[in-house]
């Protein structure tokens, strides 16, 4: 009976127009004949929709971007990596997650600058560049996972040869949504010694603090690809009967994510290995780094190679199948269950 009445809720057009008039007027809505949009039955509502991004088409148009625009013109040259769900002019992939390709150049510096939203950097390919994130001077090597947290100054210069390319990964449509979205310019920062990276290189051990405590939030930046690959292939060797090998990347002295708002992890599929994920909550975005996958989203199927993004959005289902036989590939993710789990939203359907 209860559930009847639900699926007959009244109508806008059911009230009368000078009603509605008076309503408009006085900046007032009625609730209940829009409230089956906003609290559906079951699942939310989702505009994220499963996409690919493959990399081998994406790479022509930004080598054409670093010819049309110097970098002076961009500040930032990226192509925005949208979801036709929310629509391309919103520059979203999901609900809170904004993705980008970004180029840099031999020879060139994107200014610094700082900004509200988190930022990460997962780089694709090149080497020579850089990024000075809060003094830090952070080497910028294929697979590398470099934070960008908000409000740090940050810059990226280029010394070497060829282009290199990163992933933008931000919280920027839920930093926009919540309208305290915006950056400020600076002067270019000094380089300071010392790397997080480096003195938090080894699992299970950390510095010693003797007379004070460090005030960081972020004590590690850079993330380098070469130890989470192997700390990846020794989890797997170690526990050969671990379906999922998969590790978070945290903040080591406190074990929490990396960032406030999304999570990152790093994904091993064994050679030739079906890998199915859960549904849940929050929506989600794989890379590949090395090797390649097939992502079954939902109904939709995308062959990912090497360097290739997709989303998936939440209370989706998701199988990865490691498209070689003989060799494991390796796939970054990103997601929003640190915002779930803050808002208390987060479930795992299983």
């Amino acid at each position: 009976m209860q559930e009847g009445r639900f699926d007959q809720l009244g109508r806008l057009e059911d009230l009368p127009q000078d009603y509605r008039d008076e309503l408009k007027a006085q900046n007032l809505v009625p609730l209940w004949p829009s409230l089956r949009a906003v609290l559906p039955p079951d699942v939310p509502t989702r505009q994220t929709r499963a996409t690919c991004w493959p990399y081998r088409s994406l790479k022509p148009l930004l080598l054409k971007a670093g010819e049309l625009t110097p970098i002076e013109k961009a500040e930032r040259r990226v192509l925005v990596l949208a979801n036709p769900g929310h629509g391309l002019e919103k520059m979203q992939a999901s609900a809170a997650m904004y993705l980008g390709m970004q180029l840099l150049l031999p020879g060139e510096l994107a200014p610094a600058h700082r900004h509200t939203p988190n930022a990460v950097r997962m780089v694709v390919e090149g080497e020579g560049a850089w990024t000075l994130v809060g003094g830090e001077k952070c080497p910028m090597r294929r697979g590398d996972l470099i934070l960008t947290p908000t409000g740090l100054w940050h810059e990226h210069g280029h010394d070497g040869d060829g282009p290199v390319v990163w992933l933008d990964v931000l919280d920027l449509p839920l930093v926009y949504y919540i309208e305290a979205s915006y950056h400020l310019e600076g002067p270019s920062q000094a380089a300071r010694p010392g790397e997080g990276a480096k003195a938090y290189a080894r699992g299970g051990l950390r510095p010693t603090p003797v007379f004070e405590r460090s005030d960081k939030a972020y004590p590690m930046l850079r993330y380098p690809w070469a130890e989470a690959r192997a700390a990846l292939e020794s989890l797997a060797a170690d526990q050969p009967g671990l379906e999922a090998v998969q590790l978070a990347y945290v903040n080591p002295e406190t074990g929490s994510d990396a960032e406030n708002i999304l999570g990152f992890y790093a994904l091993m599929l064994r050679p030739g290995q079906t890998l199915r994920l859960p549904a849940r909550s929050p929506a989600m975005v794989f890379h590949v780094v090395e090797g390649g996958a097939d992502a079954q989203i939902g109904e939709q199927r995308f062959a990912l190679a090497e360097a290739d993004t997709c989303c998936a959005p939440g209370y989706t289902a998701v199988t990865l199948t490691n498209r070689r036989a003989d060799a494991p590939s390796f796939v970054f993710i990103a997601d929003e269950s640190p915002l779930h789990r803050k808002l208390g939203v987060y479930e795992n359907r299983g």
